[in-house]
């Protein structure tokens, strides 16, 4: 396989396929292709994807995998609201792996928000003023705040350019009520955060997205002005987007559209749409003036994935899941030091582990970040406190994440302590063979890392493991020779069952 990427976003109504190589610092683009699908459209607003809208997505994904297999690039692929809300997901996610061999990522409102910043200030190379990021797609809308790379408000609304045009605009012909209503539903949904946003404060206002292209290049019709080649960065005012909602208006048919602004049909007749969202992020949020931006998600997804291919660096600073599994540990766990030292044991003994279990590397950083949650619980109770960890973690925004993976690390953090991981458990039973194969290794090492940290003192200063053909010996090195280690050995000991199973070796441990 080729260091060659490729980014795939299933949007509501359009798919995106972008195959770039890593270069330092980013990417350069190979090649990119865009199919209008409209995957989000005939569902009942969105609750169903309808089995015509499915043969499209197919369809276009074959194509798609073709291309990419073209480049011999890596896929890696996300589907946004059309597909997080229809009940059909599974069966939608099913047939595309069965039929393109595509594994889909279905990320949540706020990590879709957060790959639309990273593309986004990639592209306006704005990194040290606080910037307001707003993307209309066709299922929904993301508003994002942000520093640098650090995300200070991410939020997904439920307005998107098809799912308003399907609920306020069917008719072929403009219906006086439509406009006002479309008007107050946006604005209803937007002014919820209003205040917190206007409090955090910006000093740069981006959008990006089809809709947020189109609007800029009305614009620039209305001006008069030769189009550039690029429109990143291009800069518009918001009482050219109040003009453009007017002139849209004024041609209430599709025909109309194409006939006098030179639009797509498949653009004009989402356009009023999208443009009222547009208006409305304009007067909620006082906005004067906004920038285009070329980049959006895919591109903010091509980034992501070399960085966690390690194709480019990127440091600790910039790394979105670890900075906010550490806010959730800060917030939630009363003895912090405790899980830190559990982590760096548990990586330790795992590292040692990769080979003769033929684990994966990466599933090293799902235990961290388990360990670094395991307790987060406490904060509701230390009864039971595993189960209130698994919930804290399934259902805090954790960004930098995919839902499977979010998935993974609560169920290992739930199986730190007491019961040990059963099929009669209702959301181990929905892991995939695989995945509960990675939560029964991961909790088996953490199981015992905690035990090495009974006393809550670090007094084991460090681990080494080694499999023989019967056994697995552990072999723990205190941080003075006199130091006793007798109730750490003790607790580890009687934690080491789960670890045993994995390993189908009996697991023994020695002081160095």
């Amino acid at each position: 396989m080729s260091d060659l990427v490729a980014a795939l976003d299933i949007g509501t109504n359009s798919f995106h396929l972008v195959v770039a190589k890593p270069v330092p610092g980013g990417f350069e683009v190979v090649t990119r292709e865009k199919d209008v699908v409209r995957l989000g459209h005939g569902g009942g607003d969105m609750k169903e994807l309808a089995d015509d809208a499915i043969e499209r997505g197919l369809k276009s994904l074959i194509r798609m995998a073709k291309i990419a297999e073209s480049h011999d690039a890596k896929i890696r692929a996300v589907a946004t609201s059309a597909v997080r809300e229809a009940k059909n997901r599974a069966d939608f996610i099913k047939r595309v792996r069965k039929e393109t061999g595509i594994e889909i990522e279905v990320v949540s409102g706020v990590e879709e928000a957060r790959l639309i910043h990273l593309g986004v200030l990639n592209a306006i190379g704005i990194h040290d003023r606080p910037m307001l990021v707003c993307d209309i797609g066709g299922g929904s809308t993301e508003v994002v705040v942000g520093l640098d790379d650090e995300v200070m408000f991410a939020r997904s609304f439920k307005l998107g350019a098809v799912r308003l045009t399907d609920r306020f605009f069917t008719n072929t012909t403009l219906h006086p009520s439509a406009i006002p209503s479309c008007r107050s539903f946006i604005r209803s949904s937007l002014s919820v955060v209003a205040p917190e946003v206007m409090e955090l404060g910006f000093e740069v206002v981006a959008t990006s997205s089809g809709t947020a292209e189109t609007v800029a290049r009305l614009i620039l019709r209305a001006r008069g002005a030769t189009e550039p080649k690029t429109l990143n960065r291009f800069e518009f005012t918001a009482d050219e987007i109040r003009a453009v909602v007017t002139a849209l208006q004024a041609t209430p048919t599709i025909e109309e559209r194409v006939k006098h602004f030179g639009l797509e049909a498949n653009r004009a007749d989402i356009i009023l749409a999208g443009a009222l969202i547009m208006e409305g992020l304009v007067d909620i949020f006082e906005l004067k003036s906004l920038m285009f931006s070329d980049y959006a998600l895919r591109e903010g997804l091509l980034l992501d994935t070399l960085r966690r291919e390690g194709l480019i660096e990127v440091d600790e600073e910039h790394d979105a899941a670890r900075r906010s599994v550490q806010q959730l540990a800060d917030r939630c766990d009363d003895r912090p030091e405790h899980s830190q030292h559990v982590a760096e044991l548990a990586v330790s003994m795992f590292g040692d582990l990769v080979k003769p279990l033929n684990l994966q590397p990466e599933w090293g950083r799902y235990l961290e970040f388990a360990a670094l949650l395991s307790n987060v619980g406490v904060v509701v109770s230390h009864a039971k406190h595993h189960l209130h960890s698994y919930y804290l973690i399934r259902n805090s925004e954790l960004m930098g994440l995919t839902d499977r993976e979010v998935e993974i690390i609560a169920q290992v953090a739930r199986y730190h302590r007491k019961g040990m991981p059963k099929n009669d458990h209702a959301e181990f039973a929905a892991l995939s063979t695989a995945d509960q194969r990675i939560v029964r290794s991961l909790a088996g090492v953490l199981r015992v890392a905690i035990g090495l940290d009974r006393t809550y003192d670090a007094r084991v200063k460090s681990v080494a493991l080694q499999m023989t053909a019967e056994d697995v010996l552990i072999t723990v090195k205190s941080r003075g020779k006199k130091t006793d280690l007798s109730l750490n050995l003790y607790a580890a000991n009687e934690r080491k069952g789960l670890l045993g199973e994995v390993a189908k070796r009996k697991v023994k441990f020695a002081e160095a």
